[in-house]
């Protein structure tokens, strides 16, 4: 049994030397970090009731990020005083992801393995599923080892598109066809999921939906915020009970 999807991993591959190229390839996913991080961190905040307000807020924690490819969401974690551990099944984007953090000076944990596989024997107070789980090959043995990591009382983040006509519209035929933000191909409208069948998911495996947020894209000010509007981009935060 595996969660890795080979062709999604060969497609993420071939693209592994843009990652940290901010008009590259993965510029969309530059653009949309700053909104997410900050949600993480609000979120964390909250959540484990963090006091602190230096430079390194998040030092309590320990955070893993699954399917982290060049590292663009664990080195600002890291850089906030978070334990960070990022795993990814491409061998390609994992090395890309340790050449950049030693350059950073950022002492970031990597592995090419994925959370099925065990190969990281620890668990974590923060789990990160970032624009992952519409790749994977078997997302109920994904999201069963992914609790499987995660603390009592720790929080998991699950973002994702949802399954609708205007994510098609504006995922599919507008990022990928007509602005050619990512490469065609990139996503399959048929694997994205609905936020209530994630949230069904979570429930047997004993993890309680704490917030569900949507992020939407200003085509005017060319930037990304936080919405109640979760008809393309969400972000649902989890505990584990």
């Amino acid at each position: 049994m595996t969660t890795i999807n080979q062709e999604e991993i060969q497609k993420f591959s071939k693209l592994a030397d843009e990652w940290w190229d901010a008009n590259g390839k993965f510029k969309p996913l530059h653009a949309f970090n700053p909104v997410r991080i900050k949600y993480i961190i609000d979120k964390c905040k909250y959540h484990f009731k963090l006091k602190k307000k230096d430079e390194k807020p998040l030092s309590t924690l320990k955070v893993l990020d699954i399917g982290c490819g060049g590292g663009l969401v664990c080195e600002p974690l890291s850089r906030l005083g978070a334990d960070v551990t990022g795993i990814d099944a491409s061998f390609k984007n994992i090395e890309v992801a340790k050449i950049h953090a030693k350059k950073s000076d950022l002492k970031i944990k990597y592995f090419n393995t994925s959370p099925e596989k065990k190969e990281v024997n620890e668990k974590f107070d923060v789990i990160l599923n970032l624009e992952v789980v519409e790749h994977v090959e078997d997302l109920d043995l994904f999201l069963k080892s992914s609790s499987d990591l995660l603390k009592k009382n720790g929080i998991m983040f699950i973002a994702t598109i949802n399954r609708t006509f205007e994510s098609y519209v504006k995922a599919i035929i507008g990022a990928e066809y007509l602005l050619r933000w990512l490469p065609i191909g990139t996503h399959s409208w048929e694997k994205f999921l609905k936020p209530k069948e994630i949230e069904e998911k979570l429930i047997k495996l004993n993890l309680d939906k704490l917030n569900l947020d949507g992020l939407k894209f200003n085509i005017i000010s060319n930037d990304w915020s936080l919405s109640k509007n979760c008809s393309v981009n969400y972000i649902i935060v989890a505990k584990k009970n």
